[in-house]
Formats: structure tokens, C-alpha cells, sequence
């Protein structure tokens, strides 16, 4: 439990810092913490999403290593690739085209289909970055009002004591703490989700590339059916 230390009827408690701040300096205090709020909110969610991407891209990997073109009841990356794949595949069954085109159709509907997935994946990046870029100089500015408000004790009271100073001193530095505070895990999480969304696409394309082949291959001998995507 924090302990709440009062210096001349000042509490200098956490929630004392919030109450006795000036409305402007409460404003950006409350604006930081919603912004780290919504920023745990969004990696928690990513989190999730990142693992059912990683379990889609390992469902790929597996289907092109043993070669079974099955994407019945599928869903996610595996289905969106499938039903892409099974719309390029039946409008090329009437077209007279060279193996290499087909593969390279079948490639191109598919990468499509994986990017489409992975822009979903996307949305909530710019909010990251944003409050990673931002919430620093959003606390600077509490930091440099909370100053201004210390000389302007000092002008007031002709007394440069601690006593004077230490109350906006300390809503300053706890400004500057909230835009920390919701700045480091925004910046740390948007180069960890980019990263793993760029693996994912890179491991997914090899796959997809593979399937174009195995696919096209087996159409000119006739001897794959690429069953409906559910």
C-alpha cells in the first residue's frame, strides 16, 4: 500500500499528485493513462492474434509438405488462401495457359489473399506507434507546466524553499513518468509485431509458392482436385 507522505497539508501520494495538479496538467495525466490503457489493451489482443497466425502459417506449412490439397472447413490465413485458390483454380480449368502462367496466377491470387489477412492483422500498428512517438513530448509538456507553476510559486511567495518548489516539481516529474510509462511498451510492442507479421509473411509466401508449383503441376497431369474451401 503506498504510503502517503504530507508536507504542509500536501499529499504527495500518487493520488495526491493527480488531485492537487493544476486541470490542464490533470488533463494530460488522464489523456497518458488512457493512451497506456488502450495500449495494454491492444498487445493483449495481438498476443492472441499473433498465436492463432502462427498456428495458420504451420497448417500451410503442413499441407504443402505432405502435398494434400484438402481446405475443407478451413478458416483464417489457411481458408482465405484456399478460397483463392479454388476461385483461380475453377476459372482456369476453361483456360488454354502453359503450366508456368498457371503457377504464377494461382501465386499471385493467393499472396493477395495471405495480405489481405495480414492488413487485418495490422490495424491498432498506427496507434502504437503514435503513443510510442507522442506520449513522451505529451508528458514533456505536463513536465514544463508543472515547472513554469514552481517559479510562478517562487515569484508568489519569495521563497525558494522545497516546500515552495517540490509540489510542481513533482506533478512535472510524474507527467513525465505517465508519458514514459505508456511510450516504452507501445515502442517495444510495434517492432515485436511487425517483426512477427514479417516472418509470418515470409513463411507463408514460401508455403504459397510451393503450393502454386504442386498445384500447377498436378493440373497439367491430371492428377490433383482441389476440393471446395468451407
Amino acid at each position: 500500500m503506498t504510503e502517503i507522505l504530507l508536507t504542509e497539508g500536501r499529499d504527495f501520494s500518487v493520488l495526491g499528485l493527480v488531485m492537487d495538479a493544476e486541470p490542464f496538467v490533470q488533463a494530460i495525466m488522464v489523456l497518458l493513462v488512457v493512451c497506456s490503457v488502450a495500449t495494454w489493451a491492444l498487445i493483449f489482443e495481438k498476443l492472441i492474434r499473433l498465436t492463432l497466425l502462427r498456428r495458420q502459417v504451420g497448417k500451410l506449412s503442413n499441407i504443402t509438405k505432405e502435398g494434400r490439397l484438402s481446405f475443407n472447413g478451413r478458416s483464417g490465413l489457411v481458408g482465405a488462401v484456399a478460397a483463392a485458390a479454388q476461385s483461380e483454380w475453377v476459372e482456369g480449368s476453361d483456360r488454354n495457359e502453359s503450366r508456368v502462367e498457371l503457377r504464377e496466377r494461382l501465386e499471385r491470387a493467393m499472396r493477395l489473399a495471405m495480405k489481405g489477412e495480414l492488413r487485418r492483422l495490422e490495424f491498432g500498428l498506427p496507434f502504437l506507434a503514435t503513443v510510442g512517438s507522442a506520449s513522451p513530448f505529451i508528458g514533456l509538456l505536463g513536465t514544463v507546466w508543472g515547472i513554469m507553476n514552481s517559479f510562478t510559486a517562487i515569484a508568489v511567495a519569495k521563497d525558494t524553499s522545497l516546500a515552495v518548489v517540490a509540489p510542481g516539481i513533482a506533478e512535472a516529474l510524474f507527467a513525465t513518468a505517465l508519458g514514459l510509462a505508456a511510450a516504452i511498451p507501445a515502442v517495444v510492442a510495434f517492432n515485436q509485431i511487425s517483426v512477427a507479421l514479417g516472418r509470418a509473411a515470409e513463411q507463408a509466401g514460401t508455403s504459397i509458392t510451393s503450393l502454386a508449383k504442386i498445384m500447377s503441376r498436378g493440373q497439367s497431369e491430371g492428377t490433383v482436385r482441389l476440393e471446395e474451401a468451407g
